[in-house]
């Protein structure tokens, strides 16, 4: 079964998810997305990737990577495959490659002409003129140009067949275009009826509806009732065409934050917009004092979020919508105003697209808290597991984690992370850099990583119920003597349980085996145990940010300079050699006598310089 190969609860996150339309995005042990899809009912799809018999390869691959998966809600499945492509763009995850096409969504276009035209477009925005949309679907824009042209006589043809024209055209016949081509109405009037179009298409629809419904009526009372009925059909059409897409609409630059506030729990869930489109989401858990409205919760929100913030990395959006107002918005307007040296806008009454951005960011802030509700809940119960297995009088509260990390015993670094019952506490995570040890030594950097962490703690405040170590005996053992001087040195009467998680046959998650401190007792968990994937989420978190450290060391020191490392050449003289030689590889060439040119290399120096290069 794939779920025996993830370390993710599915059961427990399945049973918190949304029954709506809406995107998922899967994460892989290092957080990075490995695949985005869109679901008519999230729940139900999710749980198919679960199932005993998954079908494809691909999929038990996909579904043994997944650490983690977050979902955002949608109105409908249009927005969701909308918000679907916006996320594929942006993250490119390994497993949608087969999925993504070059396809774009279709806009209407009416064209900065003479005599505008009114059409689809698809690609780049190229022709002068002005969008609206884009559209789920070809056959939604169609339906609205059959429409517009029953409501605004604005030419469609192409304009080939418009400069052509020497007589009407049959759509003029049949009242669907006023016959600009060949002036059968005057500039004026026909771009009167350009900007009729262009208000319909921005929302504001609600004089012509009221026409259309006025006609109905008259045509009923008139007992014309065929009339009558292709009026009802005009307005259920009208309605269909003119449900705005609110994962890509026509607002440029805006968050909109939504609060849901569950007792003295609160989320905020932020959606960020920029450029017509969605770009991301997050929510935030902020702690909250009992009582607590939802104005203050704006307030602190905004202030905490944008204000003093660096603009490059948190840059404040044209207008931010909220759902009510606060006591000091309209100070806290001026100051984000002039942070952003610019006029920003706080909207709180707002209708038609920002509305239903708005309902989408609350139902989006009710769901996280309900999914980090139901997570902390497993957490729990993942603790309780564990905790039967070793029997602590004082139960399991806090559990810390150590992995070491280097290349062929270069840029180590050892890894300190730290769970409690509501899961990863990221705050107190450490790395340390292991030095002033035999390159490649892992006992020796579990035991620096161990005195670093431990060495000079006196108490038992905020120390671990469990260590885990992540290695067999050798380590364990390790751990073991550190410990045992440590009680020695400290006169604590109590030490941390110890325990060895080493890796299966073949490093196969499912197969690790715990390794007791004292009597190197093994114990071995079904691969279904609640407790082995306690210690499994653990283990790889633990590996992951001790890899992520290793790597970014080991980045830093490739692009060190190879002068860098040679004694008596500071930065000055460094940039002297690069700067009168021409670059490090014109440097390393150099004899001595072209060394000795350069302003400030002495003779002596321009010799330590050539043997350090050349390893003489």
């Amino acid at each position: 079964m794939p779920t025996s190969q993830s370390l993710f609860d599915h059961q427990a996150f399945l049973s918190s998810v949304s029954e709506q339309a809406g995107v998922y995005r899967m994460y892989d042990k290092h957080q990075t997305v490995i695949y985005v899809g869109k679901a008519k009912q999230l729940r139900k799809r999710l749980a198919s990737y679960f199932r005993k018999d998954v079908g494809s390869t691909k999929t038990k691959v996909l579904v043994s990577h997944i650490m983690a998966i977050d979902v955002t809600v949608t109105h409908t499945e249009g927005e969701a495959l909308i918000l679907e492509n916006n996320y594929i763009k942006k993250y490119l995850p390994k497993y949608n490659i087969l999925l993504r096409d070059d396809k774009s969504y279709p806009y209407l276009l009416i064209t900065d002409h003479k005599h505008p035209k009114l059409g689809v477009h698809r690609g780049g925005k190229k022709v002068k003129g002005e969008y609206f949309g884009p559209y789920p679907t070809v056959g939604a824009v169609w339906e609205s140009l059959r429409l517009m042209q029953k409501l605004f006589p604005v030419r469609q043809c192409e304009d080939s067949y418009y400069r052509a024209r020497s007589r009407p055209c049959l759509q003029y016949q049949l009242n669907r275009c006023s016959a600009p081509c060949v002036d059968k109405i005057s500039a004026v009037d026909y771009q009167q009826q350009v900007d009729l179009a262009k208000l319909f298409l921005r929302g504001k629809s609600s004089t012509v509806i009221d026409s259309l419904v006025i006609e109905m009526e008259q045509a009923s009372q008139s007992l014309n009732f065929e009339a009558a009925a292709k009026y009802r059909d005009q307005i259920a059409t009208l309605r269909q065409v003119q449900k705005q897409q609110f994962v890509s609409g026509i607002v440029a630059e805006l968050d909109v934050i939504g609060i849901y506030i569950e007792k003295s729990q609160v989320c905020v869930h932020v959606l960020f917009i920029r450029d017509q489109k969605i770009l991301g989401s997050k929510s935030y858990f902020p702690s909250i004092p009992g009582d607590t409205d939802q104005a203050e919760v704006y307030q602190a929100f905004i202030s905490q979020h944008y204000l003093g913030q660096d603009l490059k990395s948190a840059a404040i959006p044209k207008e931010i919508v909220i759902s009510e107002s606060f006591e000091h918005i309209e100070e806290l307007t001026k100051l984000l105003s002039e942070q952003a040296e610019r006029n920003v806008k706080i909207s709180t009454s707002v209708r038609s697209e920002r509305a239903q951005y708005l309902k989408l960011a609350c139902t989006n802030a009710k769901n996280a808290l309900v999914t980090k509700n139901s997570h902390k809940a497993s957490m729990q119960a993942r603790f309780s597991a564990l905790n039967e297995v070793f029997e602590l009088d004082q139960g399991i509260n806090r559990i810390e984690c150590f992995d070491i990390s280097h290349t062929m015993g270069q840029q180590t670094v050892a890894s300190n992370v730290v769970f409690n019952q509501e899961g990863p506490l990221k705050s107190d995570y450490r790395r340390y850099n292991v030095y002033g040890i035999t390159p490649g030594d892992d006992y020796a950097a579990m035991a620096f990583a161990l005195n670093k962490r431990y060495g000079k703690v006196t108490s038992m405040e905020n120390m671990p119920d469990i260590v885990f170590i992540d290695g067999g005996k050798g380590q364990l053992s390790k751990a073991e003597a550190f410990f045992a001087q440590w009680q020695a040195d400290t006169a604590l009467e109590k030490i941390p349980l110890l325990v060895g998680v080493a890796k299966g046959e073949g490093r196969k998650p499912g197969l690790e085996t715990l390794i007791l401190a004292g009597s190197h007792q093994l114990i071995s968990l079904p691969s279904t145990s609640p407790a082995l994937h306690l210690v499994q989420h653990i283990r790889d978190e633990s590996h992951r940010f001790a890899i992520t450290g290793h790597r970014a060391k080991r980045q830093k020191a490739s692009k060190k300079s190879t002068l860098e490392s040679i004694e008596g050449i500071g930065a000055k003289k460094r940039q002297a050699l690069l700067k009168y030689l021409g670059g490090l590889q014109e440097v390393m060439q150099a004899d001595r006598t072209t060394l000795e040119k350069v302003p400030g290399i002495s003779t002596v120096l321009a010799d330590t310089i050539y043997n350090a290069l050349h390893d003489k």
